[in-house]
């Protein structure tokens, strides 16, 4: 499975946020506290979620007890209006690798093959930014026909 490379832009995004580790994930928490209220924001651009992950450091990653922290949120034109209790983020552009995924989220094999075989063996390595999946309408929860897509930050190996 090879990802599409892509330039992202600047985005303005508003949603919640919770500080979690993988050992203790607290993602079902997070999005249950949002997807009652996201509607809510107003000017939404597109009708797609999306579900930051920010890790403290950049090897981070390997370590299931280090917190990171964790976002639900929609992309918007602005910050004009943002709802009680939810905050603003904008994601620095940048390149990144689009993998398309079509499964159960619950099955981390995607995520293994990613960084322990894509990632070794391309011209790229892990950038420290923002990781993100991108939950539109082929998006169901815990459905084995689900898709998202899951975008990697890289740069280009020394």
């Amino acid at each position: 499975m090879n990802p599409e490379i892509k330039t992202v832009t600047e985005k303005k995004l508003i949603g919640k946020r919770i500080r979690t580790t993988l050992a203790d994930d607290k993602t079902v928490i997070l999005w249950q506290s949002f997807m009652p209220r996201h509607r809510e924001i107003q000017n939404k651009v597109g009708s797609v979620f999306f579900s930051l992950r920010i890790y403290d450091e950049i090897l981070s990653r390997d370590n299931m007890n280090n917190p990171f922290e964790k976002w639900a949120a929609v992309e918007v034109p602005d910050f004009d209006f943002v709802p009680g209790n939810m905050e603003t983020y904008t994601l620095s552009g940048g390149l990144y690798a689009v993998f398309l995924y079509k499964g159960l989220n619950t099955d981390h094999s995607i995520y293994q093959y990613i960084y322990g075989t894509w990632l070794t063996g391309s011209a790229y390595a892990l950038d420290d930014r923002p990781h993100f999946e991108i939950m539109g309408e082929k998006y169901r929860n815990n459905d084995p026909d689900s898709e998202e897509e899951i975008w990697i930050p890289v740069k280009l190996k020394n």
